[in-house]
């Protein structure tokens, strides 16, 4: 399974949504997308990445993301944060869910360079971003 996930905030923080597109080998696609009134771009990067994990408990997949922040979370800090009990890590209780819903698991993480014409980023840019609008318009 190919899939694309990413973050969209307003303001850092302020409203925020996260988007994943998940495509099967057989062309089946999954579109879904949340968000937050209150977060930052970083949670919503790493719960984009939690939620297709949570939506999809068994399947081994590939991620494209544009973040930087979730990337080398996951494949460069996540050993020597764990070493050290997590201590000092900042949204925390989103790096237990993925460790959590990563254990056992085949997943392999590429970065992708956002805004550069990468179809499947584009679109989850898009709706990360359109979940983002509709929480600020629910804050008004």
């Amino acid at each position: 399974m190919i899939v694309y996930t990413d973050g969209s905030c307003l303001s850092n923080p302020g409203p925020g949504g996260w988007a994943f597109l998940a495509c099967e080998d057989d062309g089946t696609e999954w579109a879904v997308s949340g968000g937050s009134t209150l977060t930052t771009n970083n949670r919503m990067e790493l719960l984009a990445v939690i939620s297709v994990l949570k939506f999809f408990p068994d399947e081994s997949m590939t991620i494209y993301s544009d973040s930087k922040y979730v990337i080398d979370g996951i494949t460069k800090w996540m050993d020597g944060w764990k070493r050290r009990g997590f201590s000092g890590v900042k949204n925390l209780d989103l790096w237990e869910d993925y460790v959590l819903a990563a254990s056992d698991r085949r997943i392999t993480f590429v970065w992708v360079k956002g805004h550069s014409g990468d179809p499947g980023n584009t679109k989850v840019d898009e709706m990360a971003r359109s979940e983002a609008e509709q929480m600020k318009t629910r804050n008004q």
